[in-house]
Order: structure tokens, then sequence, then C-alpha cells
């Protein structure tokens, strides 16, 4: 009998745990498939908190009683504006900024000869002054050819942009030797198209770093008066234009040897825009270098005094602003023999 409860006790509680099993398995069953809101679930619960909430929101500013409390303490109500209002009563301000405008190329032909005195300092000494010019700048340099590697080694070692123009022709005048060097430059740039204010300056002028910068102000032509030193005469002879701000009305002509210079112009007292060699038409010209003779040295003086018009004085507000200083070679020579 002790056997047969026990087996009776086993089988109710099994079928007690597979019983409670499904209850459990059913009970899953149907709440994975219920939605996973809760405010279906418990929506009693919910309510109750909704409610419990309404009892703490601060009332309107138009329920407070202003009666016996302090009105410092009560703010105003914000005022709203809507978004198309905001729209069509803000102006935008916009400032707009000056085009810049590019800076024109100076184009600097310097010829050298042996037959100058100390030509290498004097080179070094132009090269210290035209690296203190702001870029773009282009300096070219011409001289005769030589077996000499010095003066290419002093223009590397500069750092300026420049350009080595070389001949074989041998002259015995000066003067016919540095016109050929600069009707060689005026050639390069004819040939390269290099757009640009184009002066000359020799191995002994000395500038204002002023002088660089009105180049730049140059549509066609410029000029501008220099001054000569006379070492051994101790005096300063006035060369170059008579202007009246920037218009030239006259010139300074110098007497050598009791004889006027008919020339009133020195190669480095005027620059002059560098399309005139190869676009003649776009300056009102009908001629250019191609057309006349291959003295562009000639051609651009004869330009220069037939379009006084167009000419430029340098500085626009008073021309007789000297910024450029020549030295005379022939003189320091004579010094150095003695």
């Amino acid at each position: 009998m002790g056997s047969l409860e026990r087996s009776k006790k086993k089988t109710h509680l099994w079928k007690k745990a597979m019983l409670h099993f499904s209850l459990c398995f059913v009970m899953g069953f149907f709440t994975g498939l219920a939605p996973s809101g809760k405010s279906l679930i418990f929506p009693s619960k919910i309510e109750i908190l909704a409610s419990n909430v309404t009892k703490f929101v601060a009332p309107q500013p138009s329920q407070i009683s202003t009666k016996n409390v302090n009105k410092s303490w009560i703010a105003s109500a914000p005022q709203i504006h809507s978004q198309k209002t905001k729209a069509t009563t803000t102006k935008l301000h916009v400032k707009l900024l000056p085009q810049l405008k590019p800076k024109r190329l100076v184009i600097i032909v310097t010829p050298t000869s042996t037959k100058l005195p100390y030509q290498n300092v004097f080179l070094r000494r132009l090269a210290n002054t035209i690296k203190l010019v702001d870029q773009p700048l282009l300096w070219i340099v011409v001289e005769a050819k030589t077996d000499s590697t010095e003066l290419p080694e002093i223009l590397r070692k500069t750092g300026i942009m420049y350009r080595h123009v070389v001949y074989s022709e041998e002259f015995m005048d000066l003067e016919d030797e540095l016109n050929h060097q600069r009707n060689l430059a005026l050639g390069h740039i004819e040939h390269h198209r290099l757009s640009g204010i184009v002066h000359f300056a020799g191995l002994s002028n000395v500038y204002d770093l002023q002088f660089f910068q009105q180049l730049r102000d140059i549509e066609v032509f410029g000029t501008w008066p220099t001054a000569l030193l006379l070492a051994n005469r101790k005096r300063v002879i006035i060369e170059g234009p008579v202007c009246d701000s920037s218009k030239v009305i006259g010139w300074h002509l110098r007497i050598m040897n009791n004889e006027t210079i008919t020339s009133p112009i020195h190669i480095s007292s005027f620059a002059f825009n560098s399309s005139i060699l190869w676009d003649p038409e776009r300056w009102g010209r009908t001629s250019s270098v191609k057309d006349t003779s291959q003295n562009s040295i000639k051609f651009v003086k004869q330009v220069v005094l037939e379009d006084e018009a167009k000419l430029k004085g340098i500085p626009p507000d008073d021309c007789s602003k000297i910024l450029l200083w020549r030295f005379n070679f022939f003189y320091a020579r004579i010094i150095s023999k003695h």
C-alpha cells in the first residue's frame, strides 16, 4: 500500500507540473502577440499618473492673482512673432569688397659692357635694389659672349627672376654697343610677347623705391625727370620733362660742348607698355617696329615724342620730384685713373 500511494503522489505532481508549464506557455504565446505599447496593457495606471500630473501644472499668467504680490517678481509673457513677419522686416546689408587690380609686370632691361669700369660691382648694387621691388618683375641683362661665368653666377645668386641674353658681335663704340644690347632685349620681349612696362636701367642708375611702384600705373607711356651727377664738376643737371601735375608741358634741354642736345629724353627717362612693339593698333598707331626699321630704340623714342598726349609724368601729383639719379661712368673712370 505504501508503494502504491507513493506512485500516485508522483503521478499527481507530474500532472500538476505539466499543467503549470502549459499555462505558462499559453500566456507567453498570447503576450508575444499583444502590441508593445504599455498604454493598452495598463490603461488605468497611466490615467492615474496623468491625473496626478495635471494637479501640479503651473497656472497660466492670466490666471495668476497679482493681489498683494510684488509685481517685479512677475515676468511678462513672451511676445511671439511669426517667422513670416521676421522675414519681411529683416534687411540684409551686404558690403561688396573692392576688386583687386592685378599688378603689372615690370620689365627692367640692363645692358652691360666690359668697357664700363667696375661693371660687376655696379651690377651687384643694382641687383640689391631690384630685390626690394615687389613682384612681378623680370630683369633682362644683356652682355657680349665671353668665357667668363662671373656675370651668370651673380644673376643666379640674386634670387631675381631674370633672362640672360648674349651676343657675338663686336663694337668699338660704347654707345653703339649699348644700343645694340637694348635692341636685342626689345627683340626678346617682342618675340616672347612679354606683356608689361619696360624700363631701361643702366648700371649707373640710383633709385628711390617709390619709382618702381609708379611704373606699374603707366598705361601707355611714362616719363620723369632725372638728376645727372657729374663727379668732377660737383654739380647736378636735371634732364627730362617739365610737368603740370602729370601733364607734360615742356622739356629740360641739356647743353654739352656749347651745343643744345636736341633729343629731350634720355633712355632711362621713359617707360612704355611692351605691347606697342607687336600690337600698335591697340594704342591708336598704324606702324610697328617691323613696319619701320629694326632699330627698336629709335622707334620707341619716336613714338614717345610723337604721342605726348599719351605721356604720363610720374609721380602724377608732382612730376618735378626726382626719383632717379644717374652717375656718369666716364668721369668715374677718369677719377679712378688719377
